[in-house]
């Protein structure tokens, strides 16, 4: 230090430009060193001056990293790590209060007491050092410089409502990491910025801040080290915190150099409390807001002049102590613990012959124990370095590169990934030391790498943590006002900006499942806005889309394409239902109304088009007087009513107004009145959704699969629901009532007083088996005597008729497409047991003897209330002598009196449309 160099302490709060001043001012120089306390802050100088000077000029010096170009003229360092022997034109000292620090102080003093630049010396710091450095530095000049933007108090704030560009300090990696889970969830992302980070992954996390992916910053008290962010608000989710020895409260300058990082430049910042923090007391807060603290009345100081002659020699000036007023001895660093520690082994003791071999230890002794498990180990780590160092004179090659390969995985969560990082820079300390290891290239190279890629993956995992990217990206556009474009890919899927945020499924957003509750509910915020567009784009391709893209359901529900965009509503009039569309109330009014009319449209055409026959019937004016009553009642009933039902009116009908109903396809049937053409299957499945949805029902019942004749039939499921799906209950199964009036056209020609035997065209219409056949033919009121006797043989056998060849329905209205239908298969003959079983088959006999079903059901008479058959008929419900008005044992059958059996449960068959109900019916019993 030259006679006329000067020595300036430029001393006041945070955002004053102490830091810019003084890069200014080394620049202003041939050279200069500049010490720093954090590596963090270092590596942000850097690269500063690097984009200022070029790289060529400027090195970094930190206990893991060293960049130094062959023509370097400024120094970046840590202030441990601070060259002093060069004689540099400049030298300054960041955060200078640090001299009061417990563990760290007496660095800072020794640069206070002993750095000094050949030109000029900065000291940068609190206004709470000038009286100690005025005591201990003379000729020092002073440079006040103020605050150049306010900093108020505003109260404490809950998270959820923590304004845009804030920083919440934590005191623990735990309670950091769990603030930022909490901003994840409500915020939709934050970046974590702590001390022991890597500068890398640190870099990157702050990029997620400053470039606007996040709007929240979860933070140590690192932060308050000289960091410049574009901080608005600074929280203090405690002011308690662990200083290494116990629990105690931070200081009122403690909290005003984080509060500090609040408004940059000329923008006032606001600090605060949040979380379970205890509101800052009323002297607190004026001592920031003004400025105002207790000066520093000591600083940690450990003398500097060691002795290395032997180790006693050696711990006594590591503990010799100051008279000076200003300055108290440090307690044991963690180098002078190791150096306790390793002093007491003898296999150390056995090395250490000469001051060199002392002064080597020592060295080692000073490697931070960066892992931080235990004294203990790390003592144990130091102690294998030294005995490669003093017996090889370098680290083992193998051992560093086995102890490198054990740290270099980039698998594993945010804990495992951290707790490598700080393995690695104890190797990246090592390699860093001049003549420790060799080829130092190399291995600066390799740990550099290890460090990179676990910076990487941490930087990852702290990102996929604690950001929800697609939340925050949507909250970004919407805050700076910007029209947010959605798409729609032909799944569904829904992004926006890139990002995936759920699925459209018709006119309802169907969000990501995999947001937590906090996160749901600012992801739907966000996305709404980006929806809007989409919902009015997507209703005009709904309206002018074509009827085929729509369908029913049939419990009611509307689909266009796979998606339900509505269901039926109950109306007054069954023929003319309702339409309630599924639309989000976001999408608007207009949206929802166009939806809606469109599926009206839709529904209204359906019915015209499949019960054209009914409606033509409706608004025929030449139908009057009782045929019109029965065409009412069949529209009513939406083509299909029992024929006792509306005997009586039936019965009255003249032969003028049969045909006139017939001219609009209306079959007068034994059993049923219908309309064959409604009895297709589209017609059914439709008129089965609109007369469930009339009366009520909770759940409709479903059609039957199409081209059965029979279907099950299960006694729990009401008859007027195998009406509306165009079956006839008969026994055990049911058949469809077109098929059952070709069966009744057959059965007039038999005699069924003396009995008959079912012939091919009667099973090949039913599509059963005899067995079948004899139980349906009890369904229908017929007594079934089961018999047998001697085949016939076939060369005496008349022709039988072909099973699969058409009934002749020249006496029924026919369904169009029924000719097709298969029977069901007869029963395979089993195997012939002796020739007597060979030569018989079984028959049956039915006569007309209507009785109670097993059912409990009582048997429907087949014809209409007091109606006979035709003249001359031989079949029907016996009635004498076949004569009108006659009066024979026919006209009240005798009942068979026999005990009925007990009937057997029977097993719901999945095929039967009722089997949802049936399951109903029997959760109920």
């Amino acid at each position: 230090m030259r006679a006329n160099a000067r020595v300036v302490a430029v001393l006041g709060p945070t955002n004053t430009g102490k830091t810019h001043y003084a890069i200014e001012r080394m620049l202003a120089h041939r050279t200069g060193v500049i010490g720093l306390p954090l590596r963090l802050l270092a590596r942000e100088v850097y690269d500063r001056i690097k984009a200022l000077r070029g790289p060529d000029c400027v090195a970094l010096v930190t206990g893991e990293e060293r960049i130094v170009p062959d023509r370097t003229q400024y120094w970046v360092c840590t202030v441990e790590a601070m060259p002093l022997e060069i004689g540099a034109d400049f030298v300054a000292i960041d955060e200078i209060q640090l001299c009061a620090d417990p563990d760290r102080g007496h660095v800072f003093t020794d640069r206070l007491l002993h750095a000094r630049g050949l030109h000029e010396t900065l000291f940068m710091g609190s206004d709470t050092m000038r009286s100690a450095i005025a005591a201990l530095v003379p000729g020092v000049q002073f440079n006040r410089r103020e605050r150049m933007s306010k900093l108020s108090y505003s109260g404490s704030k809950k998270l959820s409502r923590m304004p845009a560009r804030s920083a919440i300090v934590g005191f623990s990696v735990e309670n950091v990491y769990a603030i930022a889970e909490l901003i994840r969830r409500q915020k939709g992302g934050c970046a974590v910025v702590m001390g022991a980070l890597s500068p890398r992954t640190r870099n990157a996390q702050v990029e997620l801040y400053q470039n606007g992916d996040v709007d929240y910053l979860v933070a140590t008290d690192a932060i308050g080290m000289g960091l410049n962010l574009d901080i608005k608000h600074v929280a203090f989710s405690a002011t308690r915190k662990f200083d290494g020895r116990r629990m105690r409260m931070l200081n009122p300058d403690e909290l005003a150099q984080i509060a500090g990082r609040a408004g940059r430049y000329q923008n006032d910042g606001s600090f605060g409390v949040t979380g379970e923090a205890s509101p800052l007391a009323d002297e607190v807060i004026e001592a920031i807001e003004t400025h105002k603290f207790l000066p520093v009345r000591k600083l940690q100081w450990r003398n500097a002049k060691l002795e290395f002659g032997s180790p006693k020699r050696l711990l006594d000036s590591l503990e010799q102590h100051t008279n000076n007023e200003w300055l108290t001895r440090a307690r044991d660093a963690d180098d002078v613990v190791a150096l306790k520690s390793l002093l007491v082994l003898p296999e150390v003791q056995d090395r250490l012959r000469d001051p060199r071999d002392l002064r080597l230890l020592w060295d080692v002794c000073r490697i931070p124990d960066f892992r931080g498990i235990s004294p203990t180990e790390h003592a144990g780590l130091l102690g294998r370095v030294f005995e490669f160092l003093h017996g090889q004179g370098r680290v083992d090659p193998d051992w560093l590169a086995l102890n490198i390969k054990r740290i270099d995985r980039t698998e594993g969560d945010i804990d495992a990934l951290s707790k490598r990082l700080a393995y690695i820079r104890t190797w990246t300390y090592i390699a860093q030391r001049k003549a420790w290891v060799d080829d130092e290239n190399h291995w600066r190279e390799a740990t550099r790498a290890v460090e990179d890629r676990l910076s990487d993956a941490l930087h990852a995992r702290l990102t996929q943590r604690f950001v929800d990217r697609r939340t925050s990206v949507l909250l970004r556009r919407l805050k700076q006002k910007e029209s947010l474009v959605a798409d729609v890919n032909d799944k569904g899927e829904v992004t926006v900006e890139g990002e995936l945020i759920g699925r459209l499924e018709g006119f309802r957003f169907k969000q990501d499942k995999t947001a937590s509750p906090d996160e749901a509910k600012t992801l739907r915020q966000a996305s709404i806005a980006a929806l809007v567009p989409l919902f009015h784009l997507r209703a005009d391709t709904f309206y002018n889309a074509p009827d085929t893209e729509f369908e029913f359901t049939e419990q009611g529900g509307l689909m266009w394409g796979t998606s339900a965009v509505g269901k039926l509503v109950r109306s007054d009039d069954a023929m003319r239902p309702m339409v309630e569309a599924f639309v989000d109330d976001e999408a608007g009014h207009d949206v929802a109304e166009k939806v809606r009319r469109r599926l009206q449209h839709f529904i209204d055409r359906k019915i015209a088009a499949l019960f054209e026959p009914l409606l033509n019937m409706s608004r025929d004016e030449t139908l009057s007087g009782l045929a019109r009553g029965v065409a009412f009642q069949l529209v009513e009933a939406m083509g299909v009513i029992p024929r006792a039902q509306i005997a009586n009116d039936i019965k009255a009908l003249d032969q003028d107004a049969r045909g006139m109903l017939r001219k609009h396809g209306v079959r007068f049937g034994q059993f049923t009145i219908f309309l064959p053409l409604l009895l297709k299957p589209a017609p059914t499945r439709l008129r089965l959704v609109l007369r469930s949805l009339h009366e009520g029902l909770d759940e409709f019942p479903e059609s039957p699969p199409p081209g059965l004749v029979t279907i099950p039939h299960i006694t729990e499921v009401p008859g007027a629901h195998y009406t509306m799906a165009g079956y006839h209950p008969a026994g055990a199964r049911a058949i469809r009532i077109d098929m059952l009036e070709r069966l009744a056209d057959l059965l007039r020609a038999c005699d069924s007083r003396a009995g008959f035997e079912a012939t091919p065209d009667m099973l090949s219409i039913t599509g059963t088996t005899l067995e079948q056949f004899a139980d349906l033919m009890q369904g229908l009121g017929y007594a079934a005597e089961k018999g047998e006797r001697e085949k016939v043989k076939p060369a005496d056998a008349a022709p039988a008729a072909d099973p699969q060849a058409p009934a002749d329905d020249a006496s029924a209205d026919a369904m169009p497409g029924d000719e097709g239908h298969a029977p069901a298969e007869a029963e395979a003959p089993a195997p012939a047991e002796d020739a007597a079983a060979d030569a018989l088959e079984v028959f049956y006999t039915f006569t007309w003897a209507p009785r109670p079903r097993r059912d409990s059901r009582p048997a429907r008479k087949p014809e209409g209330e007091g109606r006979g058959p035709r003249k001359g008929a031989k079949g029907g419900k016996p009635k004498g002598d076949g004569r009108k008005g006659g009066k024979g044992d026919g006209r009240k059958p005798e009942r068979e009196k026999q005990a009925a059996p007990a009937p057997k449960p029977q097993r719901i068959d999945p095929d039967n449309p009722f089997a949802a109900a049936l399951a109903g019916f029997k959760a109920k019993d």
